[in-house]
């Protein structure tokens, strides 16, 4: 089907584009017509042919009615390529009808001089012309091909969930950003689907805020602003697009597309293998490291990581960017084969094109926004269409081709067969075959945002024409005729495009380029409506009602603005109308509150105000984020001409401005002005009369008229009256001006508030205002209680001018004593020219900072009073012993006219000062009688000093009382020859030794810095040298090191100053420190496990200069013997050589150790010990020092492997019970040996018997026995034992069977085996209503069934209540059926010769019939006590059956039969245990039988005896076990007893009795009991007994329970070893989800194995198991610090370290204070000065409760009476009150706002 050129003409349309009639019954299918008409259509617009054999144009075409069809298809396909919104504003049916219309009426008019001839020979004509076309479609198809590639722009439609598409950020909001996509789309990344540590720090914040306390919303932590930029590019994943009804344009959908930022999601598609050079990833920052950042890529299936150098970031990130959780659009520079991806964000890298990912292996690599190399393929005036890697399609759409914005001619431009350089922008999933979407556009391939000009300077597009700024000349220069228009709106590199829906109000049949009002060329007024930040296009509308429309956004309408509107809606809620929504634009409405209806309450608005009412109103306040205005309609503020001032910048002061009272209080009222500003009308100033109650003339929502009186922009805070300035008279304004400051006045007080009193002056009547602050010298609860004295009209004497503004007309008093009397004596400093230096002057505290105090006089006059000017014992306390106001009389020091500056000081700190720094001071009582001022001392001066005291580095002297000095000890010897004692070098110095010195400088003690002798101050002492060679008399002290003298490789005598975790800090000189690493300390081994002990501090070292840093002062240090530190590289690393290094990494499998900085390897389970069961990784801490041998070294591949077996390291003659196997050949079949588990897969084991030597286990060679689930008796780094029974082919295979490798094996019995009669032993494998499933022991996986008739003498009813799974029995074979398979066993107890028992028992029956008195008393209580135990089983059987409830009252002898010497016999009692019939006279019988019993005995009663003495007998036990057979205390004192006679077996019989009486239900009773068990095991039984037990016990309770118990029990039972490696299992198993137990082990570290550097090892391992998560961290860190003030080998500084930490994470969290102050507060040696601090800190906590302050300052005053005195009692007190004060102003404040904010809510 060819396509027929345009016809254009004033109202024409294009042709139609088929002639072919269409019929319902033959017209072609949907797909062809879309096909074919989007083809034509393309040809249609370039007014070209798109086929080379186009049809002719017939003179009869066929006519337009059976066309309509083939143009509804048409439509249906295509789709605009600048959607408005995503969308057409015409419904598909409007656009129909246009088309069809349009297309009938330009064919009509074509063809209407044709009508007559058309009619004469219509028919016949018709049949050629169809004739004509099956010919031509014989030529030409009719049917386009399917699988061309279709230019296709991406729209609504086509983003789907999944699909990938380049973005640039375009609005950054609170709760989420803005995006603009390709196309004019615009998506949103909500805040939780940025990244997954950005949500992971949203949800701590949200744990740890409570509402009370989140007054500020970023209070969050995570601020949106900070992480992102607008223009920044992204790759987003498309999560959801959604139609939403919109409230403002009813009728029209509002669509909304969600996008997520996740790497996880927006890295969809790539795989470990498709991350290469050049490829883009999205990458998130999971931490901060020093030289760069830890970036999470999320590859599905991979480890793979990635790392940002701090150099490869681009400088248009701000660093606060780059913060956890920020995701960046990052380019791959290097990849680390699977493990880390080397990213740079760095401009001139990401936003190069021709960096394209050359190493692509596949077409996944290419995801948006990644350059490619393109091949073009195809090239229209629409699009171009290429290739990628000769396969994967591509098209740029007419926008991002460039021919739509920029008017590029594309196929004079691109050439088939050329290449070009394009970024990748999205993809499309329902394409049939892949295909994606690139951009050629300049600003897309460099990833810049689009920059436009003006007068030749770059500027944002937006600024150069801002948004709905209205353009007046808007230039046609392209037309598109189906979509719109692109034009010249005057900004230079930045074109318009206006939508075919914005041409004109009314509908637009067709655009033609050279005909009609929009031809190419024409002019037209348009008007901004939005800006593409991503096409890099204006958004333009030329319709009359937008040009006339006076606001497109809210961001547009200016508060205080006058605006029209019609009402569209009334809000009514339970008072009536609360509100009405006010239509003032399209799509913008806003709210006018009630209280703004009118200037008067109006009692039924509803009368005056109604839907579609036309009112004027002034705009109060906007708020773009929520998209909210507030309006009125108050003719006062409608129709005022004053300013609507909104900022304090608008303020002046006199300036008169109406207001809305919004909430009126007993001294004053809110007033409301426009936007948020607010401002105070205290009651004096409400009107000139006395105003007793606001309430009685002022109301809620009244209009009034004030002047601005003060305002204090930093406080926020602003003061109005009602009152006319120009009342102020010309006597008023002469009295303001005579008064001067410093004039002492009275005052007659007006009114008083919590923070100031308002007065007015005696003579004047001028208004005046004296702080609380001010009213005396005295703390603030004095000045509270002065307050309290004050009431309103009370006269003032003695009130001294502080401030004065004239201008303002505001007066500030103060009634302090101080400044008071200073006024009266002529002595108060109002100005700089009146400060003298060295006088003494009266002020206030004006404010405190960290290291000064600024204090206040006269007329604003401020000085700075330093820290060092303060005396040195108010220093150290907080805020420096002062609060703000506190009246200070200080001494000025200095006076800078120049600068305005004044400097002062305490008095007598100044003293202090002065006593230090003086020159030509004299010595007190001299060393060196010679010198006798401190002028006599210089550097270099030789002189005497006494010795004060020795410490480990240095050594006090004085040279006199009051000159202090000190002798560092690397200033006491010339060489390593005179030191005597390297562990104590300064050992020969004594106190009060005098000892020849000379002076070297100053030492600063604060800061430890070596400073000139001039800069001496109270801090400092002086520094001295020592060494012989510095005193003597006729030398020159020697030049002093420093670093620039250092040179590597020479010698020098260092002395420990610090022992860091892994290196020794060494001080070769007071100036000169450097660094050994542990490594390099010793060349003994040995010494280097503990650096602490065999390197004390002040210990001496012969040190060399390995490298030296002198611009960052960095030195490395090395200790060992010259020759020795050579360090090791792959060039001199050799097999068998025996290396020291130190552990840097362990895990489960493995101990890393590095042996040098270029040189680690691993040692793994079989090279960690001689002994396979000693293989334990766990044994090893990080940063351990340890001796190792390598094994294996492989150059090539850079791999070595090592090995720590004493038999390789120490001697090779120790005991080897596990030989090392390197290679295959020493392994020989029928070898045993041991290994671990490698991997367990479906086919076998893998074990790991040394190096790389692997063997394999057969599934059949697993097991003698069949194993069902074999899998879950094996697991990773088992140790297992077999034999080698292959090595053929380099294979190795091994056996695991017992019967292969153990030498006492025992076969197995088989069925052929047993023989009827035979007794074994078994255990219950299932139990069922008729009989038991017994597996037997020791056999072939044999099991055989006892029926319910077999279990028991008596009857069996239902076996399950007998026996259950698990339970161990013995059992005799009854038969046995080899055919069948079959064995059928009994447990009756006669089968296992229980007659003899029953003799033996009535030898002791009749025993008893002949005995007398108590023996024959006991043997009853025993019989007794037998019968009841069955009674008992009875009773709890008999609750399910009540009719044989009268069998507990007697038993069978059978009963007696359970009794044994050792105790009770609980197999019997299991028989026993179900329901028998028994009978008096059974009993009868029975006793004949015997010949016992002459007559009824009669049972004695000796339950008192029982409670008095407790139980003395095992018959005791059993008697009391019948009324408390629940009770695990009875039971565990049962088996004690069982103990005291040596009975362990009894002992444990009485056990199992116990864990299987108790009730189920009793779950803490059976625990106690099993705990009691695992007791019993550790103190008498073996290892092997202990599992046993300790497995059964996990088995029925709680794991983590068991666990922890046995570990006490160890700890208990002092076997520290075996609770040590118990511990370490406890955290593998239960570590990932209690924190618990990391504190625990902790606590053993510290407390029991007196080793803190593990504990606090191990607070490492535990965060990083634990992560981050709020309450896991909570329940952690605290106890870890707790650990280190309770514990005797604890460091008080470390646990002050975590806690600080804490704190500063997390300082709304109070119960961590408490627990901190706790700690410090217990402490033996507590430090006052620490808790003072800590309790002044925890009181200034942001948020803190009232209760909380309550209880914080009871608690800190309680303190100070017992540790501290009178003034720090007081300092408390006045804190409490201070914050009391200041709380109570934050809720009245909080309480207004709350108030003023749900009047306005009921507004709305």
């Amino acid at each position: 089907m060819g396509a027929q050129k345009r016809k254009e003409g004033p109202g024409g349309a294009p042709v139609n584009k088929s002639t072919q009639p269409a019929s319902e019954s033959t017209r072609p299918s949907k797909r062809p017509k879309s096909n074919g008409a989007a083809n034509n259509k393309a040809g249609a617009k370039t007014g070209k042919q798109a086929n080379s054999k186009p049809a002719p144009k017939s003179d009869k075409p066929a006519p337009p009615a059976p066309t309509a069809p083939v143009n509804s298809s048409l439509m249906k396909e295509e789709e605009p390529v600048f959607p408005r919104g995503g969308a057409s504003v015409l419904t598909p049916l409007e656009y129909k009808q246009i088309q069809v219309q349009a297309k009938s009426d330009a064919l009509f008019e074509e063809q209407s001089g044709k009508a007559a001839a058309k009619k004469a020979g219509g028919e016949k004509e018709g049949k050629q012309n169809k004739s004509k076309k099956r010919s031509k479609g014989d030529d030409t198809p009719a049917k386009p091909d399917e699988d061309a590639v279709k230019v296709e722009s991406l729209n609504f439609k086509r983003l789907v969930k999944g699909s990938l598409v380049l973005g640039s950020v375009c609005a950054i909001n609170t709760l989420d950003i803005a995006v603009a996509l390709p196309n004019n789309i615009i998506g949103h990344v909500p805040i939780t689907a940025i990244s997954t540590p950005l949500t992971k720090r949203l949800e701590a914040s949200a744990s740890n805020g409570d509402a009370e306390e989140s007054d500020d919303e970023n209070d969050n932590d995570v601020d949106l602003e900070s992480i992102f930029q607008i223009g920044q590019y992204v790759r987003a994943y498309v999560v959801s697009t959604v139609d939403e009804a919109s409230l403002h344009t009813p009728g029209k959908a509002k669509r909304h597309i969600e996008l997520s930022l996740q790497p996880s999601l927006a890295n969809t598609g790539m795989a470990e293998q498709d991350v290469v050079v050049n490829s883009t990833i999205m990458a998130a920052i999971a931490s901060v490291e020093d030289h760069g950042y830890v970036m999470d890529v999320e590859i599905a299936d991979s480890k793979l990581q990635g790392f940002l150098a701090r150099k490869q970031v681009d400088k248009s990130i701000p660093q606060e960017a780059l913060q956890p959780g920020a995701v960046l659009l990052c380019i791959v520079t290097k990849n680390a084969k699977g493990k880390i991806v080397q990213l740079s964000t760095l401009g001139e890298t990401i936003g190069n094109v021709e960096n394209v990912p050359a190493a692509a292996t596949t077409i996944d690599t290419f995801l948006p926004g990644t350059a490619a190399d393109v091949l073009v393929s195809e090239v229209s005036n629409h699009g171009i269409v290429g290739k990628i890697m000769g396969s994967l399609d591509v098209t740029a759409d007419l926008v991002h081709s460039g021919a739509g914005p920029d008017g590029v001619d594309l196929e004079d431009t691109y050439k088939v067969g050329s290449r070009l350089k394009a970024r990748v922008i999205c993809n499309f999933p329902t394409a049939k075959n892949p295909k994606l979407g690139i951009s050629v556009l300049k600003h897309v391939t460099s990833l810049k945002p689009k920059t436009a000009f003006r007068d030749d300077q770059p500027v944002v597009p937006l600024q150069a024409l801002p948004h709905s700024t209205i353009v007046e000349k808007c230039t046609v220069k392209q037309i598109e005729p189906e979509i719109g228009l692109y034009v010249d709106v005057g900004v230079e590199g930045v074109s318009g495009f206006v939508h075919i829906s914005r041409v004109k109000d009314g509908k637009v049949d067709a655009l033609f380029e050279n005909s009609g009002p929009y031809k190419v060329g024409s002019v037209h007024a348009g008007r901004v409506i939005g800006y593409n930040a991503f096409d890099g296009m204006y958004l333009i509308s030329l319709e009359k009602s937008v040009l006339e429309q006076p606001f497109l956004r809210i961001e547009d309408i200016p508060v205080g603005a006058v605006v029209s509107g019609v009402v569209e809606k009334m809000v009514i809620n339970a008072a009536g109308v609360g509100g009405l929504i006010v239509k003032i634009a399209d799509g913008i409405s806003g709210l006018v509150p009630e209280m703004h209806f009118a200037d008067v309450h109006l009692q039924n608005p509803e009368k005056k105000f109604r839907e579609g009412l036309k009112v004027k109103a002034r705009v109060l306040s906007t708020d773009a984020a929520s998209r909210q205005i507030r309006l009125t309609l108050k003719k006062t503020l409608v129709n005022s001409d004053l300013p609507a001032i909104q900022t304090y910048d608008e303020i002046t002061v006199g300036q008169q401005a109406l207001g809305t009272i919004i909430n009126v209080l007993q001294h004053g009222a809110i007033v409301q002005f426009y936007g948020r500003l607010r401002g105070f009308l205290p009651v004096s100033e409400m009107s000139e009369a006395y105003i007793h109650d606001p309430k009685e003339h002022f109301r809620v929502g009244q209009t009034v008229s004030i002047y601005v009186i003060s305002f204090d922009p930093d406080a926020a805070k602003l003061i109005v009256s009602c009152k006319d300035p120009a009342a102020f008279g010309l006597e008023k304004q002469l009295a303001l001006k005579k008064l001067q400051i410093g004039d002492v006045v009275s005052a007659k007080v007006t009114q008083k508030t919590d923070d100031d009193v308002f007065v007015e002056l005696a003579d004047s009547s001028l208004k005046a205002i004296l702080p609380v602050a001010h009213l005396t010298d005295k703390s603030v609860s004095k000045t509270q209680s002065a307050l309290k004295k004050i009431h309103v009209n009370q006269t003032l004497s003695e009130l001294v001018i502080l401030e004065k503004n004239e201008a303002r007309r505001s007066i500030i008093l103060s009634q302090k004593p101080i400044l008071v009397k200073a006024a009266k004596e002529g002595k108060f400093l109002t100005s700089l020219d009146g400060a003298r230096v060295g006088e003494e002057v009266a002020g206030y505290v004006r404010n405190i900072t960290a290291t000064a105090v600024f204090v206040q006089f006269g007329g604003k006059l401020t000085a700075l009073l330093p820290k060092s000017m303060i005396p040195k014992e108010g220093q150290d306390k907080p805020d420096f012993g002062m609060f703000k106001s506190q009246s200070v009389t200080v001494q000025i020091t200095s006076v800078n006219n120049e600068l305005n500056r004044l400097v002062v000081a305490v008095p007598g700190a100044t003293e202090q000062a002065k006593k230090v720094e003086t020159k030509g001071e004299k010595l007190a009582n001299p060393v060196d009688e010679s010198i006798t001022s401190l002028d006599d001392i210089s550097i270099g001066k030789l002189t005497k000093a006494r010795v004060v005291s020795v410490k480990d580095t240095q050594v006090n002297v004085q040279l006199a009382d009051n000159i202090q000095g000190r002798i560092d000890v690397s200033q006491v010897y010339d060489n390593w020859e005179q030191i005597k004692d390297s562990k104590k070098p300064l050992k020969k110095f004594q106190p009060k030794q005098v000892v020849p010195v000379r002076v070297l400088g100053v030492h600063d003690a604060r800061n430890h810095r070596f400073l000139p002798i001039s800069h001496r101050s109270s801090h400092s002492v002086l520094e001295l040298s020592a060494k012989p060679s510095d005193v003597k008399e006729e030398g020159a002290s020697s030049e002093a090191l420093s670093f620039d003298n250092l040179k590597v490789g020479s010698s020098y005598v260092g002395f420990v100053n610090n022992v860091g975790q892994g290196h020794l800090w060494v001080n070769l000189s007071p100036t000169v420190r450097g660094r050994v690493n542990a490594m390099e300390a010793s060349d003994d081994v040995s010494l280097l496990t503990n650096l602490a002990k065999n390197f004390p501090i002040g210990s001496a070292l012969r040190v060399r200069v390995v490298s030296v840093d002198a611009e960052s002062r960095r030195l490395d240090l090395s200790a060992r013997s010259p020759g020795s530190e050579d360090e090791w590289t792959w060039d001199n690393i050799a097999q068998d050589v025996i290396l020291v290094g130190r552990v840097t990494k362990v895990d489960e499998r493995q101990v890393i150790v590095k042996l040098s900085e270029s040189l680690a390897g691993p040692v793994h389970k079989v090279d960690l010990a001689d002994d396979y069961e000693e293989a334990k990784p766990a044994k090893f801490a990080k940063n351990e020092i340890v001796r190792v041998a390598v094994v294996e070294v492989d150059k090539s591949n850079k791999r070595i492997r090592l090995s720590t077996r004493p038999s390789r390291i120490l001697n090779s003659s120790l005991p080897v019970k596990d030989k090392e196997i390197v290679q295959h050949a020493k392994l020989e079949v029928g070898e045993i040996v041991r290994g671990f588990v490698k991997n367990v897969s479906d086919k076998g084991l893998f074990v790991t018997l040394g190096g790389n030597v692997t063997a394999f286990v057969q599934i059949k060679n697993l097991s003698d026995a069949y194993l069902k689930y074999w899998k879950e008796q094996f697991q990773v780094d088992q140790l297992v034992k077999g034999r080698i029974v292959s090595v053929a082919n380099g294979r190795i295979e091994m056996s695991l069977k017992p019967s292969v490798v153990d030498k006492d094996y025992v076969p197995l019995t088989t069925i052929s085996g047993l023989k009827e009669g035979q007794t074994i032993t078994g255990r219950v494998r299932k139990v069922e209503e008729f009989g038991a499933f017994i597996d037997i022991d020791g056999s072939d996986n044999l099991s055989g069934l006892c029926h319910r008739s077999e279990m028991s003498d008596k009857t069996v009813k239902d076996a399950r209540k007998l026996y259950e799974e698990g339970d161990k029995v013995k059992a005799k074979v009854l038969k046995v059926d080899v055919t069948a398979k079959r064995i059928n066993l009994g447990l009756k107890p006669s089968y296992f010769g229980e007659q003899g028992d029953e003799d033996e028992m009535d030898v002791d029956e009749e025993a008893a019939e002949d005995s007398e008195g108590d023996d024959s008393d006991e043997d009853m209580s025993d019989a007794d006590g037998a019968v009841q135990i069955t009674g008992t089983d009875n009773v709890e059987e008999d609750s399910e059956d009540d009719d044989e409830a009268s069998d507990v009252e007697m038993a069978d002898a059978s009963d007696v039969k359970g009794l044994e010497a050792g105790g009770f016999d609980w197999s019997a009692s299991l028989e026993d245990g179900e329901k028998v019939d028994a009978s008096a006279a059974d009993l009868e019988a029975l006793a004949k039988k015997k010949k016992a019993r002459r007559e009824p005995q009669i049972t004695v009663d000796k339950t008192a005896s029982l409670d008095v003495n407790g139980p003395q007998t095992a018959s005791d036990y059993e008697r009391l076990l019948l009324g408390q057979p629940d009770s695990s205390q009875l039971w565990i004192a049962y088996m004690a007893f069982q103990m005291q006679v040596s009975d362990l077996a009894a002992a444990r019989q009485v056990a199992e009795r116990a864990i299987k009486t108790i009730n189920i239900k009793e779950e803490i009773e059976k625990l106690n009991v099993w705990i009691a068990y695992l007791n019993l095991e550790v103190a008498y039984g073996n290892e092997e007994t202990v599992d046993e037990v300790f497995k059964r016990a996990c088995t029925y309770n709680d794991k983590q329970e068991v666990y922890e118990r046995l570990a006490s029990i160890y700890i208990q039972s002092g076997k520290r070893k075996e609770a040590d490696d118990l511990f370490e299992k406890i955290v593998k198993e239960f570590g990932y989800k209690s924190p618990e137990v990391w504190a625990n082990y902790a606590h053993f570290l510290h407390t029991t194995a007196h080793s803190p550097d593990r504990a606090r090892a191990l607070l490492k391992r535990a965060t990083q198991v634990l992560g981050k998560e709020t309450h896991m961290y909570l329940a952690l860190l605290p106890k870890f610090a707790a650990l280190e003030f309770r514990s005797p080998n604890g460091d008080k500084e470390q646990g002050r370290t975590l806690f600080e930490n804490l704190l500063a994470t997390y300082p709304k969290k109070f119960d961590l204070w408490n627990q901190f102050i706790d700690l410090e507060t217990s402490a033996a040696d507590a430090d006052k000065g620490v808790i003072r601090d800590l309790f002044d800190r925890g009181s200034k906590v942001k948020g803190l409760k009232p209760r909380q302050a309550k209880a914080w300052f009871r608690r800190w005053a309680q303190w100070e009476e017992k540790n501290g005195d009178k003034k720090s009692r007081e300092k408390v007190s006045a804190k409490a009150q201070e914050w009391a004060r200041t709380a109570a102003e934050r809720k009245k404040t909080a309480a207004n706002a709350a108030a003023q904010e749900d009047e306005e809510e009921s507004d709305e």
